[in-house]
This record gives structure tokens, C-alpha cells and sequence, in this order.
């Protein structure tokens, strides 16, 4: 069909696809409200997470990352995580790439690494917010008063490790002879690894004064064969249970727990549901996890921001009080302990979480401004 006609039917089927278009647009935008995301225009706050890594860690920035999605899921937030990759001398041009995009209202990295980087940025771009986790700009040297520094408590969470740790070798566990000490692996000797170790440490010795401690320091984040043998070395020492800050290295202590039928207690993760399935004698020998709270941290932060209450131009802390640090919820090896015992046991850590919450238990610190 050709002429005025045909053209008049032409504009009007244009039309109506147009029509069901914008419909299904709608639609779309109505049910990402419905799942808690945001459409683009219902963003209040575009948000970048930069790692200074890769994802696929089962730890700290798996947690960062989940972070972002919790956020987008549950707030007006637009949010994008960015690898940098494993190339250290990459990151801090990637960062300056975001921070020039204008892309973003907040920019967010985490660990010593990168303060350096965000003070440097935050001065060229003084319109723009940072968000540092784990870590904290330093604030005498640059003003910087879109930076929010957050870092966490970990020494409460390991002194309540540290305090179960000690309670078992004394109750008794399969495999650990009477008078039993306990023993420590740190990666590398940085404030952030001794505040855990610290923690630890008086948490056992709150328990009980006189119990032998062993520490070391692998000096390596990813080299389970050197925690292995140190784990070795101090279980063949009387360690019953083996605390580990040490990222992939900590995974050769927990090898050394399940061959020398002996135990370890991680960090940042629930490191016993990590192996139950497959390696289920290797989460039998994992007491508990000091997990570190990465993505509650960050939605705590963004959703503070939205409201116009976080605390830029200062470090805050966040610990066992807001949820920051806590031990995995769920331990096979003190649920298989008989029931008054496991009862007593439990008791006890609830009234020596809520002392340090109250303040009435002083944890020691690597850092001079956290409980």
C-alpha cells in the first residue's frame, strides 16, 4: 500500500512500538523499586568501590563488593566496583581515573595501600567525597575534609577468640593433652595484623594469666606453606589451638590443625563454612572466625552519608557495639561439646562481649584511638 494512507498506518504502528517501549521501560523501573535497586534517576548518591586487587578472595573484598551490591539493593544508591588489578603500580592512576570522571559523588578504597593515594585526591578534587575502610588518611597531615576514614575493631572480636581459645585447652578438646598452650600467626608485622594479635592475647590471658602464648610472623599474606610449618613448629610446641591474621597464609595453619588433629581460629570470614562441604575434617578443626564486617561497614557508611550524618574529615571505629566484628555465629566444634559445658561456655562470652561493649573490659590496641 502506498500513498497518504499507507503513511498514516506507517506513523501509527512507529507509534504504538514506541508506546509498548516506554511501557516496558516503566516496568522495568518498576520492578528494580520493587527489589530494593534503584533506578538512574531514583540515585541519590553514585558511588565507585575501588580494589586494589581482584575479586574472588572469599574474604575481605568479596565482602567490600558485597557491600556495594547491599547497598544498591536497599538504598538510593547507583553503585560500580572497580579491579585494579594485582599491579601495585597501576592503582593509583585507576583511582585518579574515577576521581576525573565525574562519574561519582563517593569513591570508596580500602587498606593502607591506598591512603596515601585518597589524601593526594581529596585535595585535587575537594568537591568530591572518599570513603577509606581498613585504614585511615592521615588526617595531621592532610586536612581533608571529604574523607571519611573507618577502621575496625578487630582487637574486641580476637579478644573474644582469644578468651574461647583459652577456655577449651582448659575444659578440654580431642587431641589436645592437658596444659596445652596456645599459638599465633600474623602475616606481617602491620598495625592492622597486631591489633588482631593483641586482642588475642589478652583475651587468653584473661581467661587464664599464666597460659603459654606462641607468636609469629610469617612475613607473607599469600604463602600457606610458611603458615603451615610455623603451625607445625608450635602445636609440636604444646599449642592446642592456633590463631591466624594472616590471609592465604592462615590456610596452611588451618591444614596443620587437621593433620596434627590439633585446631586453628581464623579471621575475615567464616572460615569452617568455607571447607564444610568438601574438607569437612578440615572445618572440624576450625574453632570460630574473628569475621570482619566489611560490607556491614560500608551500607552503615553509604546509608549515614544519604542522611547528610557521616563524619567526614574524621576516622571513626566500628567493633562488636555496631556489628563490625563479631566471631562466626555457628562453630562445630563447641557444638559438639556436651550440652552444660557448650551452655557455661556460651554464657561466659555473651557477658565478656557485652563488658567490652560497655566499656568495662579495655581491650589493648595497635591503633592509640580504638577500644
Amino acid at each position: 500500500m502506498t500513498g497518504p494512507r499507507a503513511f498514516v498506518l506507517r506513523l501509527a504502528a512507529m507509534v504504538a512500538r514506541g508506546l509498548l517501549l516506554l511501557a516496558c521501560l516503566a516496568a522495568l523501573a518498576g520492578l528494580a523499586k520493587q527489589l530494593g535497586q534503584p533506578a538512574d534517576g531514583d540515585a541519590r548518591l553514585r558511588v565507585a568501590l575501588f580494589i586494589n586487587g581482584t575479586l574472588g578472595d572469599k574474604s575481605f573484598f568479596d565482602a567490600a563488593a558485597r557491600g556495594m551490591r547491599q547497598a544498591h539493593a536497599s538504598l538510593p544508591v547507583r553503585a560500580r566496583v572497580v579491579e585494579g588489578g594485582v599491579d601495585p603500580t597501576r592503582w593509583q592512576a585507576a583511582l585518579a581515573d574515577l576521581a576525573d570522571s565525574g562519574e561519582y559523588d563517593v569513591i570508596v578504597a580500602g587498606t593502607f595501600t591506598m591512603a596515601p593515594a585518597i589524601e593526594s585526591l581529596a585535595q585535587r578534587y575537594p568537591a568530591l567525597r572518599f570513603i577509606v575502610f581498613d585504614a585511615s588518611v592521615d588526617y595531621a597531615r592532610c586536612a581533608c575534609p571529604n574523607v571519611y576514614s573507618m577502621r575496625f575493631r578487630q582487637n574486641e572480636g580476637a579478644w573474644l577468640a582469644g578468651y574461647l581459645a583459652t577456655r577449651l585447652v582448659q575444659e578440654g578438646l580431642p587431641g589436645v593433652p592437658a596444659g596445652a598452650g596456645l599459638g599465633a600467626v600474623g602475616g606481617m608485622q602491620l598495625p592492622v595484623i597486631e591489633d588482631f594479635l593483641l586482642g588475642y592475647q589478652a583475651g587468653a590471658r584473661a581467661a587464664a594469666p599464666g597460659i603459654a602464648l606462641q607468636v609469629q610472623y610469617a612475613n607473607a599474606f599469600s604463602d600457606p606453606a610458611a603458615g603451615k610449618e610455623i603451625a607445625r613448629l608450635q602445636f609440636a610446641r604444646g599449642a592446642g589451638i592456633v590463631f591466624h591474621a594472616a590471609g592465604a597464609t592462615g590456610q596452611g595453619v588451618n591444614e596443620a590443625a587437621e593433620e596434627a588433629g590439633r585446631y586453628a581460629i581464623g579471621v575475615d570470614m567464616d572460615q569452617a563454612a568455607l571447607y564444610r562441604e568438601r574438607q569437612p575434617r578440615r572445618a572440624a578443626a576450625i574453632v570460630t572466625s574473628v569475621m570482619k564486617e566489611v560490607d556491614v561497614g560500608l551500607v552503615r557508611a553509604l546509608r549515614l552519608a544519604l542522611d547528610g550524618r557521616l563524619a567526614y574529615g574524621r576516622l571513626e571505629s566500628i567493633g562488636l557495639a555496631e556489628g563490625g566484628v563479631l566471631l562466626a555465629p555457628h562453630s562445630d566444634v563447641v557444638q559438639a561439646l556436651p550440652d552444660a559445658l557448650r551452655r557455661r561456655l556460651e554464657e561466659e562470652l555473651a557477658r565478656q562481649r557485652a563488658a567490652i561493649v560497655a566499656g568495662r573490659v579495655r581491650v589493648p590496641t595497635a591503633f592509640g584511638d580504638a577500644r
